[in-house]
């Protein structure tokens, strides 16, 4: 049962993190040059 429980684990801890990198991934690394244009109208 004990072994059970350490797989499901492990399984359930891979999807959580590939889920998490999926998105880091496909968007790129964050970059210095990016700008907010929103803080650019001076409301």
């Amino acid at each position: 049962m004990e072994t059970a429980i350490s797989v499901a684990t492990s399984i359930s801890c891979s999807l959580v993190s590939s889920t998490g990198h999926a998105p880091y991934t496909a968007s790129g690394q964050p970059s210095e040059e990016l700008r907010d244009p929103s803080g650019e109208h001076g409301d």
